[in-house]
């Protein structure tokens, strides 16, 4: 009976520890030295208004804006998909007529907007919400958004250079430019 004791009693002493006070104070932590991180990255326009995440990807099919990766899922925009929070790849093989056909409608679409095809503005990410384009897909945009905006190319290309974001600690991953940011400081122009 004694042993039963101990074990209940460190069942839940453990519990306690790990399932509230472990979780309180990582919550704590996060909100008093990570706070923007901690709540979601969130991006605000300039009336304050929280218009996305720098972390999920939204769709920009306006000309006068850069267009994202494309996304199998829309980006959760759907009705059905946003309340479920869906994310994930076509799962779709190389020689599938499907996922050929997407693509060469990516490769149509880029090419009647004077765009070069980059392989980020025709292939999806894997998790279908990436946020970020290359900075050589976001050149590739700058004379349609220019012609569009009416905008010296030079105060675009400014842009880009201020919201590309380089490598994590200077050697993981690759630059990369958020698209939603690139957007609101376009129009902030």
């Amino acid at each position: 009976m004694n042993q039963i004791t101990k074990a209940i009693r460190s069942t839940l002493a453990l519990w306690i520890l790990t399932a509230f006070l472990y979780p309180l104070f990582m919550l704590i932590c996060g909100q008093i030295a990570f706070p923007f991180h901690a709540n979601g990255s969130l991006i605000t326009n300039n009336q304050g208004t929280v218009v996305g995440s720098a972390l999920i990807g939204q769709p920009f099919a306006g000309d006068r804006y850069f267009w994202n990766r494309p996304s199998v899922i829309d980006y959760s925009t759907s009705p059905e998909v946003a309340t479920t929070g869906v994310s994930g790849a076509s799962n779709l093989a190389p020689s599938n007529p499907e996922l050929l056909e997407r693509i060469q409608g990516e490769v149509t679409r880029l090419k009647q907007a004077d765009i070069q095809p980059t392989a980020d503005l025709v292939y999806t990410s894997g998790s279908g919400l990436d946020p970020h384009i290359t900075p050589e897909s976001a050149q590739a945009q700058v004379s349609r958004i220019a012609a569009v905006r009416n905008v010296d190319t030079q105060q675009i290309q400014n842009l880009i250079s201020r919201n590309t974001e380089g490598r994590f600690l200077g050697i993981f991953g690759e630059p990369g430019v958020n698209v939603l940011q690139l957007n609101l400081a376009l129009d902030s122009l």
